[in-house]
C-alpha cells in the first residue's frame, strides 16, 4: 500500500520539485494550490489537488485526507519588501498554524515543516544546529516570521499534538526557480546587475532539497532541525559563473555593502511611488551582505543529504529559464 502525503506550496519552487519526488516515489499524493495557482510545474504529475488557502484554517481541514501519512508544509512567502509585511505574517505564521490544527484533525503521521538557514539570524561565520540564534536581522520580516513559524512547529511538537521534523536550506537553485536566485541570473542576462553582492553562502539543489524532505519522514528525528547546504561560494563567484554560463559581461568586484543598502533604499523609494515590487529592497540588500555558511553534516549522515556543484546548480537553473522564455 502506497503512502500518502499532503503537500503545501506544490505550484512553487521547493513545493512543485517534491510533488515530482514524491509521485516518483510512488507517494499518493495530495496537494494544496490557491484557486489562482498557476499549476504549469504539476502539469504531467498524478496527483489530486485540492483549492484553499493557508489564511483560511477551514479550507485546509476540509482538504486534508484522514489519517494522512505525511504533511508536507512548504508553502510559504518570501518576500522582502516591507510594503507586504502583514500579508507575510498572514501566510507563515497564521498559516503554519492552521497547518498544524488541519494535521492533527486528520491524525498525519508526521509533519515536515520547511523552514529556512535563516532562522539563526543572519551572520559572518558557519552556523550548524546547535548554534546559537542572533536576533539582529529580525527587523527583516522573512527572517522573523519564518522563525516564529518554525517555533510554533515545535511547541506544537513539543505539546504532542504533532510530529515534526524541521528542514532548513540555504541559498536553493534549481529548475522552478521563479522569484530567488533567478531574478539576478534574469538582471545579468539583461545587463541590469550593475554590482555583485558583498556576501557568500551555501548553493544547494531544489531536487537534493526534495529529496531530504521524504528522507526526513523516513529518518529524520522528531522535534529535530536539519540544515540543508551546500558548495559555499562568495556571491561574486556565483555571479561570475553567472556570466560564464549565460555568456554575459558581468560585474567582476563586489560593491560595498553600504552601496548594497543604498540601492535597496532608492529601489523602495521608488516602489513606494509606483507600486511595484522593487528588485532590490533594504531587506534583501541587508541579506546578501553577510557571508554567512551552514554545515549540513548532520543531514548528510541522518538524511543521506548530498551536493550538487555550484556550476551545474547554476547550469540547469539556467537551462531550466530558457525552456521557459526567461532569459
Amino acid at each position: 500500500m502506497s503512502l500518502t502525503a499532503f503537500l503545501s506550496g506544490a505550484s512553487g519552487f521547493v513545493g512543485s520539485n517534491l510533488a515530482r519526488e514524491l509521485v516518483s516515489q510512488g507517494w499518493n499524493t495530495h496537494v494544496l494550490v490557491r484557486p489562482d495557482s498557476s499549476l504549469t510545474e504539476l502539469e504531467g504529475i498524478s496527483l489530486t489537488v485540492h483549492e484553499g488557502d493557508l489564511t483560511d484554517r477551514d479550507s485546509l481541514i476540509s482538504a486534508m485526507p484522514a489519517d494522512v501519512d505525511a504533511v508536507f508544509h512548504v508553502a510559504a512567502s518570501t518576500n522582502f519588501w516591507s510594503r507586504k509585511n502583514d500579508e507575510q505574517d498572514r501566510v507563515n505564521m497564521g498559516g503554519t498554524r492552521h497547518m498544524i490544527d488541519a494535521a492533527e484533525s486528520a491524525g498525519a503521521k508526521r509533519f515536515i515543516h520547511t523552514s529556512s538557514f535563516t532562522t539563526w539570524g543572519f551572520r559572518n561565520g558557519e552556523v550548524s544546529e546547535k548554534s546559537d540564534r542572533t536576533a539582529n536581522t529580525d527587523w527583516i520580516n522573512y527572517v522573523r516570521s519564518k522563525y516564529l513559524a518554525e517555533e510554533t512547529v515545535l511547541r506544537a511538537n513539543e505539546a504532542g499534538r504533532i510530529d515534526a521534523v524541521i528542514l532548513n536550506p540555504a541559498h536553493i537553485l534549481g529548475p522552478g526557480d521563479l522569484n530567488n536566485w533567478s531574478r539576478m541570473i534574469r538582471m545579468a542576462d539583461q545587463g541590469k546587475l550593475i554590482m555583485a553582492p558583498p556576501g557568500g553562502g551555501n548553493f544547494c539543489d531544489v531536487q537534493k532539497v526534495a529529496r531530504a524532505h521524504v528522507q526526513a519522514f523516513n529518518r529524520g528525528r522528531s522535534g529535530e532541525k536539519y540544515l540543508l547546504g551546500g558548495e559555499y561560494a562568495d556571491f561574486t563567484e556565483v555571479v561570475r559563473i553567472t556570466g560564464e554560463v549565460l555568456g554575459k559581461r558581468v560585474p567582476r568586484s563586489a560593491a560595498p555593502a553600504w552601496t548594497m543598502r543604498a540601492w535597496g533604499q532608492v529601489n523602495a523609494a521608488f516602489a513606494r511611488l509606483t507600486g511595484n515590487p522593487p528588485d532590490i529592497t533594504p531587506e534583501s540588500a541587508a541579506m546578501v551582505s553577510y557571508r554567512m555558511a551552514c554545515d549540513s553534516g548532520k543531514a548528510q549522515t541522518e538524511l543521506d543529504y548530498e551536493f550538487t556543484p555550484l556550476q551545474t546548480l547554476i547550469e540547469n537553473t539556467a537551462e531550466w529559464m530558457k525552456t521557459k522564455g526567461l532569459l
